[in-house]
């Protein structure tokens, strides 16, 4: 890259900066002004761009600019790859410190070996030495098959630091171009992952997919970010280009602390806690209708700002971040417009992994159930909903963070059970008057408690539908809960936000203790 000066010729100081200054220069450069070009081109930014527009101005410190790699086979030995094909350092975003890793995709394909995974793993344990989250930008061919079995050794130690940090600092995947092979491992391993439209990830390819097994399948239909998180629950959140990549990323950080030992940032807020009359209207009476639950959850939250995770993943279940009273909660609701709010496999391995995030990094949990029960069938049974389902429980059962359940409509059977009820340890339950607690819906209920009055009654129909009102005005209300103490308060639907805001206001220093042991067992 530079020709070694002639010896014996004296340098300045001022000989030596030129020098430094240029080198730099070029190897910020990456991969030359025409490669960069081309990320353009392909309306993507390069990698150092990447890291300009998620950061505050001016805190990135870049650190191993200079690395380069030792490997020899195939071409390799004296092959200049600037930074070795990844960017890495640390910097602020709103101020709170992050180490990043950014793959240069003009260098070699973005491809890992030896001394690029080396890069990456180094920022993840100055992460955890700092206590400051780990953001990974991914834009890579793979492996760098040059070097072998190093490349591999490479990536394994990345794996192995991104399960050392999980629990401890927040990671965020953002997969900005192509992520295939082994690479695809370490996002699936972070806390979230954020793709962009024309990236693509998946383990194996098209072509190697249709030489196997004969199948044929496009690109996108593989692993397009839609088919990544609607199919395969693997990306949280889709964004159209880099630049909305990112600030979701920053979006995303601003609700997290920095690490498992910190609270999460309060913002600013407005200390006058209004009742919210449209919400006595939004949800309706009849069990049967469907709403929009997120038209509920806004209403609660400080200026109706909602970051909903993975929508495209099991709809029926909505989980994301939003603030009360300037603090970050992590919201877990039933969606009544689709499958009618049921817990089915998918939706409950969804909900389980948010709920163990929140309670690994201190975020108060605030549940809105209108759950009609598990969604039964042969497919569902045989797909193991009974363990998946039991992850659910046991991610609620086992968060010591601050809990608080809604009980907006129906509340039926086990799935109320699994939806942060009384008794898996909420700490603060309260329900809307059109909430009906039971171990099942009025209708089967009733065939099942008066069947032999249906039976016996001339008008099996008038008789039916006369006990089934009785069924519900006797067990299909808040009332009968709330004198058992399975519901703390009753309350009208405009003054949630408030009930909850105290809630979390008293909770807010809640210390739980467990038994000693070294974790528990969660379920497959």
């Amino acid at each position: 890259m530079f020709k070694q000066q002639e010896r014996g010729k004296p340098k300045t100081m001022q000989d030596k900066v030129a020098d430094l200054r240029a080198r730099r220069e070029l190897l910020e450069l990456g991969g030359g002004k025409d490669r960069i070009e081309k990320q353009h081109e392909a309306e993507k930014l390069s990698a150092r761009e990447r890291i300009q527009t998620l950061v505050d101005k001016a805190s990135f410190q870049e650190i191993g600019v200079f690395a380069r790699h030792r490997a020899s086979y195939f071409g390799m030995s004296g092959k200049d790859l600037p930074a070795d094909g990844v960017v890495t350092g640390c910097a602020t975003v709103d101020g709170r410190l992050v180490h990043l890793a950014s793959q240069d995709f003009t260098v070699v394909g973005g491809a890992a070996g030896e001394v690029h995974c080396g890069k990456i793993a180094e920022m993840m344990v100055m992460s955890l030495k700092t206590g400051s989250p780990f953001v990974f930008i991914n834009d890579s061919g793979g492996a760098r098959v040059q070097e072998g079995i190093d490349s591999l050794d490479g990536y394994a130690r990345v794996f192995y630091r991104n399960v050392m940090l999980s629990g401890t600092v927040p990671q965020i995947a953002v997969i900005c171009g192509p992520c295939a092979g082994g690479a695809a491992y370490s996002p699936a391993l972070t806390d979230f992952v954020i793709q962009t439209l024309p990236a693509r990830m998946f383990i194996t390819g098209p072509q190697v997919i249709k030489q196997v097994t004969g199948e044929e399948v496009s690109a996108e239909e593989l692993g397009g970010p839609v088919s990544q998180m609607n199919n395969a629950g693997v990306v949280h959140l889709i964004a159209k280009d880099d630049a909305e990549a990112l600030q979701l990323c920053r979006r995303l950080l601003s609700f997290l602390p920095s690490n498992n030992l910190e609270d999460p940032p309060r913002a600013p807020f407005n200390s006058k806690l209004k009742s919210d009359s449209d919400l006595n209207e939004i949800v309706p009476v009849d069990p049967k209708i469907a709403y929009d639950v997120r038209a509920v959850v806004v209403r609660i939250l400080d200026n109706q700002d909602f970051l909903e995770i993975q929508p495209g993943f099991a709809p029926n279940l909505v989980i994301g971040f939003g603030r009360v009273q300037g603090r970050p909660v992590g919201v877990v609701a039933n969606q009544p417009n689709v499958l009618a709010g049921v817990l089915d496999i998918n939706a409950s391995d969804k909900a389980a992994r948010f709920v163990r995030f929140c309670n690994a990094f201190n975020i108060p949990l605030l549940t809105f159930v209108d759950v009609p029960g598990f969604l039964p069938g042969v497919e569902q049974e045989r797909g193991g909903i009974i363990r998946h389902g039991a992850k659910l429980l046991f991610a609620y059962s086992a968060a010591t963070v601050p809990k608080i359940t809604v009980v907006l409509r129906k509340a039926y059977g086990g799935a109320y059970i699994a939806m942060c009820s009384k008794g898996l340890g909420a700490d603060r339950v309260l329900a809307w008057p059109t909430s009906e607690i039971a171990v099942m819906g009025a209708e089967g209920a009733a065939e099942i408690v008066f069947r032999r009055e249906i039976d016996a009654a001339q008008n099996q129909a008038e008789k039916r539908k006369e006990l089934v009102e009785e069924y519900r005005d006797t067990f299909a209300n808040p009332f009968v809960a709330a004198g058992r103490r399975l519901v703390d308060d009753v309350i009208e639907p405009a003054e949630t936000r408030r009930q909850v805001a105290l809630a979390l206001e008293s909770l807010h220093a809640k210390r739980e203790l467990r038994p000693p042991k070294k974790h528990g067992l969660i379920p497959l």
